[in-house]
């Protein structure tokens, strides 16, 4: 019976270039694409008129973008709080679980942007309804990977330290939130893209500043390079936010890198 070979990890080098050279050429291949004509230059402009969009709006881009970010961090922060609350009653009561477990599940079968609408309806045009859908959109990540979390918790540990007379808090201190802090935290990347893609939906339907509002804009006037111009702002900031994500991570789970270190030994 032949044997397995693990394959080599490759080196850091590596795993840079390889994805930068495959953009390059991506973007190579768009540039010659439009160049050449086999798509019209007024539906789909190139990279390089993108780039000049981006210089030319650099400073109202960053206007729209600091409220888009305020709007961003003010639902994710509440929709991080308000999904360890319920993680925690889901973990502390089964009948809480029981009820609002489908419940959760189903609310996410529903579009934001069937939702976004009828929050400006309700909530009008100012920063408020943008709070609520980043809310809604962020919440279900974090209470599925927190009460996930704390389930994971080895039944022996919990019987362990209730043998040693540990009370409830010691044992979500001490036990079920460390369990639960890897899953807590790929949740938060998975929260922090939908906060920045649910303030910009919220802006496409209400408002006077944000990026969804600039996209509006300049759809209506057919700019299509600052339409791209603004989505690649979108992704640098969602892209933004998982690293810090990931930064914070390192920092409070300084043991993930200990154990990372000793597995490339």
């Amino acid at each position: 019976m032949a044997r397995s070979v693990a394959r080599p990890e490759p080196s850091r080098a590596r795993r840079v270039l390889t994805p930068l050279l495959t953009i390059v050429a991506l973007l190579a291949l768009w540039q010659a694409v439009v160049a050449v004509g086999l798509v019209p230059n007024f539906l789909l402009p190139t990279p390089v008129q993108v780039v000049q969009a981006l210089a030319e709006d650099a400073a109202l881009l960053a206007s729209h973008c600091v409220t888009t970010l305020a709007e961003a961090a003010a639902g994710l922060a509440a929709g991080v709080a308000l999904g360890f609350v319920f993680a925690v009653l889901m973990d502390r009561f089964e009948s809480f679980y029981l009820a609002f477990e489908p419940l959760m599940t189903i609310s996410q079968t529903i579009p934001t942007v069937a939702i976004a609408p009828l929050l400006v309806l309700w909530l009008g045009y100012g920063a408020l309804p943008k709070i609520v859908l980043v809310i809604i959109s962020t919440f279900f990540p974090i209470t599925v990977s927190l009460a996930s979390g704390f389930r994971s918790v080895d039944p022996d540990v919990v019987d362990l330290m209730r043998t040693m007379n540990a009370s409830r808090w010691q044992i979500f201190w001490y036990a079920k939130l460390p369990a639960a802090a890897d899953q807590f935290f790929s949740g938060l990347k998975i929260s922090a893209t939908y906060a920045i893609v649910g303030a910009v939906i919220a802006e496409w339907l209400g408002g006077n500043e944000g990026l969804g509002v600039y996209m509006t804009r300049v759809r209506k006037s057919f700019s299509y390079d600052r339409m791209f111009a603004a989505i690649i702002v979108i992704s640098a900031l969602s892209l933004g936010l998982m690293k810090l994500v990931e930064l914070a991570q390192r920092v409070l789970m300084p043991w993930k890198r200990v154990e990372r270190n000793n597995n490339e030994r």
